[in-house]
């Protein structure tokens, strides 16, 4: 409506039509041909347009571009269905088809009919295969005015799994004490909105105390499942995990952190120990920037997370204080030790954009404004979530499949009727139930013989444990009292390497005074958490805050398994510096505190 005013009120500005014998014919031509222009650039800044290229097709990932598929002949869809298998492999059981683009990138579009032709084929290839497809978006592209409208087409493939073969993604949640964490995972774990008063986080809290005090200070798990549709499954459709595991081909599974300063500890052992494939950081939008917020986004920048915003509570706050925490959200990001590029999402076509941008480049930060009672903008989170891809391919998950098993013990249980229970993550390696393996260290820096009896994967049965994935493993009546935290379970055919003392080239993030020998931290490697003094700072006599060295520490408990190359955070109280690990020094060239190097080496030699 408001173009054709435009329109037509310009119209009497070159005179009119049917004003003046001489030139009126003429300035009518001139008149139409400024209206249809005038539509084509409407038209086009309506329609946000994307370029007419996109980066040329990759022969390896999940992203497969096709001008068109119509009508096929039986050799040729044969070959396609089979090029479709490669890239659900490629992606882990996901794939994206860019319909109406070559193969170099060109945007060339499809008239309609074509269009439906293409989707139905590949609805067909889908099903040879035993996948389904989702729509994401379709986009015009006309930037050439004298062709016809012509659309693209982004469609999501999805494998359905068998054997509890899902795609699982973990994510990590930060953010400030009382910023709504627990309140959106259980909104949107549970399906329910919240009434305004935290009902729907109660069903995540493990201690009484967090359900009085309504602040986590624990580490908790809930589970968000998407079909191979793409539609969610949670617990309003099912009424138990297994059932969720069972009717998911994608798992996000989301570990609650705890955003009080008193618990921080908890909080850098869950980024460190679990390794999460994204982190959330939560922010209220009545509060803004404030306390942890700050401190927990440059964990996850130092552990080389990528991480996303969602700033919740937007109902209970006007436009301008929204805006108000964004802009101090922008200003934050583009801060020079950050270099963030912040990326408001508004519309589903923003989030879609923004899950595949999100991986591609570790510069762009997707933003989203949400609330957990009314549910304004829930959807796009879900989008998102939904789309969000795998960080590693299927040949890098394959490396990992065949090397040796190795298994981190992050959590012990005592179960009745089942015995002992480790949980953790598989680090590498493939893990079956009835496997044999060697835990350790102990203090004396041994490792013990174990065997694995039953596997549980997000609280249902699985027969096999694959690198990466998380699970709790029962080892039936070995005891307890003889495990702790940071303890790995290993192949016996590897030889696992143990120390007391470790060389790291770190980098001191802040500190209030100087850095130097004698220094006591607490020390986070993986799974480890333990203090360690700084028996030397090679080079120099100390570090200011900045400054780069090549540091030795010592552990004062007991040695540990580490591993060449592993990223290390060191604090004391608040985060004090990162680096990594470039030398181990096993108990025969460190003295332990616990015994001598030389029982070391013969206690160990004699249990392996």
């Amino acid at each position: 409506m408001v173009d054709l005013t435009g329109s037509s009120a310009a119209a009497p500005g070159h005179g009119g039509t049917g004003q003046g014998s001489g030139n009126g014919k003429k300035t009518t031509k001139r008149s139409r041909r400024g209206r249809r222009g005038r539509r084509r650039r409407n038209r086009s800044s309506r329609n946000k347009t994307p370029p007419p290229f996109f980066p040329p097709e990759a022969e390896e990932g999940n992203i497969e571009y096709k001008l068109k598929l119509v009508d096929p002949t039986p050799s040729r869809f044969e070959h396609l269905a089979t090029q479709l298998k490669w890239r659900l492999q490629e992606g882990r059981g996901e794939a994206v088809y860019q319909i109406g683009v070559e193969d170099q990138g060109l945007l060339v579009g499809l008239t309609e009919p074509d269009m439906r032709a293409s989707l139905q084929t590949l609805r067909r290839m889908a099903e040879r295969v035993g996948a389904d497809i989702t729509l994401l978006r379709e986009r015009e592209v006309d930037y050439d005015p004298d062709r016809h409208a012509r659309k693209i087409a982004e469609v999501l493939v999805r494998k359905v799994p068998d054997d509890q073969q899902f795609l699982d993604l973990r994510v990590a949640v930060l953010g400030n004490v009382d910023s709504g964490k627990s309140t959106l995972l259980g909104v949107l774990t549970q399906g329910e909105l919240d009434n305004g008063r935290g009902r729907a986080r109660l069903n995540l809290f493990r201690h009484l105390h967090e359900i009085q005090t309504g602040r986590t200070s624990s580490i908790s798990f809930e589970i968000l499942g998407f079909n191979s549709k793409g539609e969610v499954v949670n617990y309003s459709q099912s009424r138990t995990a297994e059932q969720i595991c069972e009717s998911s081909s994608k798992m996000i599974t989301f570990m609650d952190l705890a955003g009080h300063h008193k618990y921080l500890k908890t909080t850098v052992f869950g980024l460190t120990s679990y390794r999460p494939d994204f982190a959330m950081l939560v922010v209220g939008a009545n509060t803004g920037i404030a306390g942890t917020t700050r401190e927990h986004l440059g964990l996850a920048m130092a552990l080389k997370v990528p991480i996303f915003i969602v700033v919740t509570k937007v109902d209970l706050c006007s436009g301008g204080a929204v805006e108000r925490t964004l802009r101090q959200l922008g200003a934050l990001l583009k801060q020079p030790g950050c270099n963030k590029v912040p990326t408001a999402v508004a519309t589903p076509d923003d989030a879609v954009t923004a899950a595949q941008q999100f991986t591609q480049s570790t510069c762009v930060t997707p933003i989203f404004n949400l609330s957990s009672v009314s549910g304004e903008n829930l959807d796009l989170l879900k989008v998102f979530l939904n789309i969000l891809p795998p960080l590693s391919n299927s040949k890098e998950q394959e490396e990992l499949m065949q090397q040796l098993t190795e298994f981190q013990v992050d959590e012990i249980y005592s179960v009745p009727d089942v015995g002992t229970v480790v949980g953790g993550t598989l680090y590498s390696g493939v893990c079956r139930e009835g496997e044999r393996l060697l835990v350790g260290p102990t203090d004396e820096g041994r490792f013990l013989r174990l065997k694995v009896g039953s596997i549980q994967r997000n609280r249902s049965a699985c027969r096999v444990l694959r690198a990466g994935q998380a699970a709790t493993l029962a080892l039936g009546s070995f005891d307890r009292s003889l495990l702790r935290k940071g303890m790995v379970m290993v192949s016996p055919k590897m030889n696992p390497t143990i120390c007391c003392e470790f060389d790291a080239a770190i980098v001191l993030l802040f500190h209030a005074k100087a850095f130097r020998r004698g220094s006591q931290v607490t020390v986070h490697v993986g799974n480890v958490r333990q203090t360690a003094t700084a028996e030397s700072v090679h080079g120099k006599e100390e570090l200011r805050t900045g400054e780069r060295a090549v540091v030795r520490f010592r552990f004062l408990k007991h040695p540990e398994y580490l591993r060449l190359g592993a990223r290390l955070l060191f604090r004391e109280g608040v985060t004090k510096g990162i680096g990594h690990v470039t030398r181990l020094l096993p108990p025969s060239h460190a003295h332990s505190p616990a015994q001598s190097p030389a029982q070391s080496h013969d206690q160990n030699a004699s249990e392996l």
